[in-house]
């Protein structure tokens, strides 16, 4: 064969190598746009199931299973009231609509009414109340600081909707309190309780801290008072410098989604502080990504992060790592990881959501029943049913995240 022989077979090679590479990214890419389509059928069915699920006072319909022979106990949680106002909001704010607004200023009214006590009497200072009457509990009457921290949340992301629905100065006065309980070195107080002498010690919590966090950068966000920004700062620093060192770190999304909004504005951070916020989110996303079950015997759970097969855990985690996958370097490694983590993640979600038509849009606790020989079998297996504002509303947020992430059109 002479040299115009050989070029001609060589330029015939090419195309065919061309046409093949083509052809499949052309389907890869047909995939990607299916599951965006899933993913976006599936928000909409979240979203109405939520939207349908707040009641003529403002509240939510809480909690219910779809095992009729279950008792389910009249219980509520304030927290994660603001919670669903959070995503429900955060979802308008790219999908507007009018009747859906008008739903979720409802909810918000409901919200703004646990607000109307002034810790320590001063006037400057409010709090999200958890209030013993509406909770159906025997507590006494409490603000935790995770009540208050979301509650700036959700009220800021309504403010995104409709913008001055809760006034500037009930907004700083919800950010005082927060500092208010904040300790010198960064940690917090978790709870005031009027009636035991206000600020309390004996108890912590995992997710308060960076939730609170997340609400000053959104009222920093608002207001531009750098006061708020330090003190998300130092929050976060705190949890950051208390667990340097260690392998095994809680699944902390909150503190993911705090870091990934505070790294939004790292040109008021020094190199210092970028990486201490840095590699201690790298820290908690590697804990969450050796947890994920990328291949398991029953093949709904792959994807998944428990054995057990319970949708938050999973819904919670994505979360996180969808925050911080933007801040994530492609030189990492970590970066290619995380992003198949999110996508089998995401792949979990959407097979567990409920599609019929009475509990559409729905997440139950649980996509699988365990073993009645395993130890507390009954008790999970009761609840694997249940279907809970919270476990709709963190698939949601995971979901409208990760279409705004990685959606053509978003």
């Amino acid at each position: 064969m002479n040299q115009f022989g050989l070029l001609r077979v060589f330029g015939y090679s090419i195309r065919v190598i061309f046409t093949v590479v083509t052809l499949i990214a052309l389907s890869a890419g047909a995939v990607q746009s299916q599951k965006m389509d899933s993913v976006l059928l599936s928000m909409q069915r979240s979203i109405h199931y939520l939207n349908h699920s707040i009641r003529q006072d403002g509240s939510f319909l809480y909690r219910i299973n779809l095992n009729p022979e279950v008792i389910v106990n009249e219980k509520y949680n304030i927290l994660r009231h603001a919670g669903t106002i959070y995503a429900m909001a955060s979802y308008c704010s790219v999908y507007p609509d009018s009747l859906l607004e008008t739903q979720i200023l409802l909810a918000t009214d409901f919200l703004l009414g646990q607000t109307n006590k002034h810790p320590e009497n001063d006037s400057s200072m409010k709090a999200v109340w958890s209030d013993p009457a509406i909770n159906h509990s025997r507590r006494l009457l409490e603000a935790k600081l995770g009540g208050t921290g979301l509650g700036l949340v959700a009220l800021l992301s309504v403010d995104k909707i409709h913008p001055g629905y809760t006034p500037l100065m009930d907004l700083k006065a919800l950010g005082k309190f927060i500092l208010y309980m904040q300790k010198k070195n960064g940690d917090f107080h978790s709870k005031y309780i009027p009636q035991e002498g206000g600020l309390q010690n004996n108890w912590k919590s995992l997710y308060y801290p960076g939730e609170a966090a997340l609400g000053l950068i959104m009222l920093y966000e608002k207001e531009q008072s750098e006061i708020w920004l330090e003190s998300a700062f130092r929050a976060l620093s705190f949890l950051a410098e208390s667990r340097k060192g260690q392998k095994d770190v809680p699944a902390d999304h909150w503190a993911l989604l705090a870091t990934g909004r505070l790294l939004d504005h790292s040109n008021l951070l020094t190199e210092d502080q970028k990486n201490l916020l840095f590699n201690h989110a790298i820290q908690i996303c590697r804990s969450i990504l050796r947890d994920q079950l990328k291949y398991h015997q029953i093949s709904r759970i792959a994807g998944g992060f428990t054995k057990d097969g319970r949708t938050t855990p999973a819904s919670i985690r994505l979360e996180g790592l969808l925050a911080i996958y933007p801040h994530l370097t492609e030189d990492s490694g970590l970066k290619g990881e995380t992003g198949k983590a999110i996508e089998l993640g995401i792949d979990f979600l959407l097979e567990a959501q409920i599609k019929n038509e009475t509990h559409a849009g729905a997440y139950p606790r649980a996509i699988t029943l365990i073993p009645s020989t395993v130890r507390d079998a009954k008790k999970f297996n009761d609840r694997a049913g249940e279907i809970r504002i919270d476990y709709v509303q963190h698939a949601l947020s995971a979901l409208l995240m990760y279409h705004l992430q990685f959606s053509e059109n978003p």
